[in-house]
C-alpha cells in the first residue's frame, strides 16, 4: 500500500451489511490510521480506529465536504433498499445522495473514491457464460434498485471526465451474504412471506426451478477485502466480485437434498406479484424480473489486478456462504447496529 493511499478513510453507510465488514477489514490493515464511519444512526459500539459521524446523505444540508476534509479516500457504501413502494424516496437517498457524495469528494480534494456499484447495474445478459466489466451497465429499467445503480454509473462517467485527478474504483459485487446480515436481509427482501423452513433446508422436499434463476453470491467479508485491496493499489475502473459456483436449482437441490421441480416464470412472478399487492412481500416483482436477467460475471480482473485472495478466489464458495446465511437466519443473527439488528425467522 502507498503510504498516503488510504491512511485516513471515510466510509459512508458504515453500519450496514457491507459497511460493517469494510470497517473490520480496514481496522485490521496496519496502513490505515483512522476511519470515519458515516451513518444515519450511529451505533453504540465503536470498532478499532473508527469514529462515528451521524449524517444523512439524502439531505441537502449534509456537510459532506466538511466530513471528507483531510481524507485520503472515501468508500461510498450508503444505500437505502426501503421503502420499495416509494421509489422517489430511494432515488433521493441513493442517486441524489450518491451524487452529493461524489461532488463532496471533489470539493474536499479527496484523491480516491471507491464506489459500491452492483451486478444489478448490468444490462440483461447471459446465464451460460460470464461477462467482464465491459458489459453495458444500463440496468433493468423496471426495477428501482437497478435503475439507481445504473444511473450512478452514468454519474461516475461524468465525474471521472470532469475530475481526472481522482482515482475512481467501481466495485460490482454479486449478492452479498454473511451470518450477521441474515435478519436484515430477511426484513428487506422476504418479510412475513418468507417460509420458516427455508432456514432449515433439510425440511424442503421440493425446490422451484424457475428458468433464468441462476445467480452468483459472495461472502460480504470477501467483498470487503476487495474494497481494502482497491485502496491499497493504484487500480482504476470497475471490478466484478463473485464466488463459485453460480447458484441455480440443481446446485441448491444438491445442497439441500431437495428435488428441483420446474416452475414457469409466469407462475412464479404471479405469486410474487400477488404477495406484493397484498403487502406480504417487501421486494417487488420487478426486482424478480431483474434477477432472472442478470448476467453471470467474470472476475478475472479482480484476481489479476487486485490480487484478490490467494489462489485467485474468495475465501468461501457460494454454497458455503448460503449455508452460513441460513444458519444466521435460524439463529436470528445480527450485529449491534440499527440496520443489522437480529431477529429470528418464524
Amino acid at each position: 500500500m502507498n503510504s498516503s493511499a488510504s491512511r485516513n478513510v471515510v466510509v459512508t453507510g458504515a453500519t450496514g451489511n457491507i459497511g460493517t465488514s469494510v470497517l473490520r477489514a480496514l481496522a485490521e490493515d496496519p496502513e490505515v490510521a483512522s476511519i470515519r464511519g458515516l451513518a444515519r444512526r450511529a451505533p453504540d459500539g465503536t470498532p478499532p480506529k473508527t469514529r462515528w459521524s451521524q449524517v444523512d446523505i439524502g439531505s441537502e444540508q449534509a456537510p459532506l465536504a466538511d466530513l471528507f476534509a483531510g481524507a485520503d479516500a472515501v468508500v461510498h457504501l450508503a444505500w437505502a433498499f426501503q421503502p420499495t413502494r416509494d421509489p422517489a424516496r430511494t432515488w433521493s437517498t441513493n442517486v441524489l445522495g450518491g451524487i452529493r457524495v461524489f461532488e463532496a469528494v471533489a470539493a474536499a480534494g479527496v484523491p480516491v473514491l471507491v464506489h459500491a456499484s452492483s451486478v444489478g447495474a448490468y444490462a440483461p445478459g447471459p446465464k451460460d457464460r460470464a461477462v467482464d466489466e465491459s458489459w453495458p451497465t444500463h440496468g433493468w429499467p423496471d426495477a428501482a434498485y437497478c435503475r439507481e445503480k445504473a444511473y450512478l454509473e452514468r454519474a461516475l462517467d461524468v465525474f471521472e471526465r470532469d475530475h481526472p485527478q481522482v482515482r475512481v474504483v467501481r466495485m460490482r459485487p454479486a449478492f452479498l451474504f454473511k451470518r450477521e446480515s441474515a435478519s436484515e436481509q430477511r426484513r428487506i427482501f422476504g418479510g412475513r412471506l418468507l417460509p420458516g423452513p427455508l432456514a432449515r433446508p433439510e425440511l424442503l422436499h421440493f425446490l422451484p426451478d424457475v428458468p433464468g434463476l441462476r445467480v452468483q453470491a459472495l461472502h460480504t467479508d470477501d467483498a470487503a477485502e476487495a474494497f481494502r485491496l482497491a485502496l491499497a493499489t493504484e487500480v482504476r475502473g470497475a471490478f466484478n466480485l463473485a464466488a463459485d459456483p453460480p447458484l441455480d436449482a440443481d446446485v441448491l437441490g444438491e445442497l439441500f437434498g431437495a428435488r428441483p421441480v420446474r416452475l414457469p416464470r409466469t407462475a412464479a412472478r404471479s405469486a410474487i406479484a400477488a404477495a406484493w399487492g397484498l403487502h406480504l412481500l417487501p421486494a417487488s416483482p420487478h426486482l424478480f424480473d431483474a434477477v432472472l436477467r442478470l448476467p453471470l460475471m467474470d472476475c478475472a480482473r479482480a484476481h489479476e489486478e487486485l490480487g484478490w485472495r490467494p489462489g485467485w478466489r474468495p475465501s468461501r464458495t457460494s454454497t458455503e456462504v448460503l449455508q452460513e446465511f441460513l444458519a444466521g437466519m435460524r439463529e436470528g443473527a445480527g450485529a449491534p447496529t440499527e440496520p443489522m439488528r437480529g431477529r429470528k425467522a418464524g
